[in-house]
């Protein structure tokens, strides 16, 4: 199961810190451009602060195990996400985008799982 939360946890990290960067990087008309309408409903600081948080628990849910300091930062990074996935939903159903709610559930259980499974002091084994 071990290997199994890392891969969980090394996947969230990739697609966060992905998604992250480009709201960090790129103007908000242009991220509406590619596909992210809701977008519009925030202002650039939003997003951007948006980006940051995504960026931060991407490292927090890797960096901390990895290098053996604090990990129990690791779920609190998951459970963090599971709450930007969950405000995210809800953006996605005031904006009717089903499709894209699919997506928050998908990522919001992928991020509990990690949670749950990397609290406890038997959480990281040797």
């Amino acid at each position: 199961m071990n290997v199994a939360l890392w891969i969980i946890a090394g996947l969230l990290a990739a697609v966060f810190a992905t998604a992250g960067a480009l709201k960090l990087t790129l103007p908000k008309e242009k991220l509406a451009g590619a596909g992210l309408a809701w977008v519009d409903d925030f202002t650039q600081a939003q997003v951007r602060l948006i980006g940051l948080v995504e960026l931060l628990a991407a490292a927090g849910l890797v960096l901390p195990a990895a290098l053996d300091v604090v990990p129990v930062l690791v779920p609190v990074a998951a459970i963090g996400l599971a709450a930007l996935m969950a405000g995210a939903a809800l953006t996605h159903a005031r904006r009717r985008e089903t499709a894209l709610i699919a997506v928050n559930v998908v990522l919001i259980a992928l991020a509990v799982l990690v949670a749950v499974e990397r609290f406890g002091p038997e959480s990281f084994p040797a």
